[in-house]
């Protein structure tokens, strides 16, 4: 069986109650508190000068690869980890040869840079098509799923995140998550490290 051909295979499974709280930990990051909007506390001038003393520069190799074994993350702008950002957040996703992400959905929209690599994504059941260099959009509320074909791939994600919370547009749901193991013969793949 192909890749390709164990995509297709995979379920397709409906949403369920809840918030992901009956699932088992797979990152950390799904279960763990975090931080999606910060509190602004003080006067303008402190705030001002604490906003201009931010570095704008921030290097994804000082950061490490989460998640695994088939698919990795890592957050580089967030308000958790950035005072310069209170309403945008951008993330690195590694997916290794044959590997899929979570199938979930969220108010927020996205956008992927693909960096590397080739897929297709399915959102709200239609096919959608990816290569390195390609820019692709998950609009708000859509359920979707990223699919990287048998060479891996890599993208730079953007999102408003932060600006959906604080209006109380929180629901996110993951209705499928990833496989727990690579696919043969990529038992040891890693994802890249000059990201």
């Amino acid at each position: 069986m192909t890749v390709k051909d164990e995509h297709e295979a995979h379920s397709q499974g409906e949403p369920g109650h809840g918030h992901n709280s009956e699932k088992p930990v797979i990152w950390e990051a799904w279960q763990k508190k975090r931080t999606f909007v910060r509190a602004l506390e003080g006067t303008y001038s402190h705030l001002t000068k604490e906003l201009l003393d931010q570095p704008r520069v921030y290097s994804s190799t000082d950061m490490p690869w989460k998640g695994g074994p088939q698919h990795y993350g890592k957050f580089v702008i967030s308000p958790q980890r950035n005072r310069v950002t209170q309403s945008i957040e951008t993330h690195i996703e590694a997916y290794g040869p044959g590997a899929y992400g979570q199938k979930h959905g969220h108010l927020n929209s996205a956008c992927f840079f693909v960096l590397r690599g080739a897929g297709y994504d399915v959102h709200d059941g239609r096919r959608i098509e990816w290569k390195a260099g390609d820019v692709m959009l998950v609009e708000n509320g859509c359920v979707h799923q990223h699919f990287a074909y048998e060479d891996g791939a890599v993208m730079l994600v953007f999102k408003a995140k932060p600006l959906f919370l604080f209006m109380h547009l929180l629901f996110q749901k993951v209705v499928d998550y990833p496989p727990s193991k690579l696919l043969d013969g990529h038992e040891n793949w890693q994802p890249p490290a000059d990201l």
